[in-house]
């Protein structure tokens, strides 16, 4: 029998003390490096974008993948990526954890949405806002000191 998953993800995950690195104009090369990652692990991008100081993606991963996995390669390998083109000249390095979250296909397209808009709700919510607003609609408890 064949395995059959229908899993979407939203990953989460910030620069090193949420700096200011990624800046707008070489932000698209990297979502096509972490594309290439995903493709090549047989991973289904769905959206993936962000600002200055962390990305969302959302995907469908692969069966055979390790979510702790996915993350780590993806983390590693765009981090010595952007330092070897010299792309962020501010970047450092990726936080060391992340945010993982599940919806249901049916949500795909709202998820997909509120990626896109990155820029714009950064207007008016911090990082922090977002991430603990993410953690509470999925349910997941959390001590602040280890938030940044």
């Amino acid at each position: 029998m064949a395995t059959y998953t229908q899993i979407l993800y939203q990953i989460v995950f910030s620069t090193k003390n949420r700096e200011k690195a990624l800046i707008n104009e070489n932000r698209e090369k990297l979502y096509r490096y972490i594309w290439g990652i995903l493709k090549n692990k047989k991973c289904v991008l769905y959206k993936i974008n962000g600002v200055e100081d962390h990305l969302h993606i959302a995907t469908h991963i692969h069966p055979t993948i390790a979510l702790s996995s996915l993350v780590k390669d993806i983390k590693v390998s765009s981090s010595v990526w952007i330092k070897e083109q010299g792309l962020f000249p501010a970047f450092k390095a990726w936080q060391e954890g992340y945010g993982a979250f599940t919806y249901s296909i049916k949500e795909k397209e709202a998820l997909v949405n509120y990626i896109k808009k990155q820029e714009t709700h950064h207007k008016t919510i911090t990082f922090r806002e977002e991430y603990i607003k993410l953690l509470n609609e999925h349910g997941i408890e959390f001590d602040e000191k280890y938030l940044f």
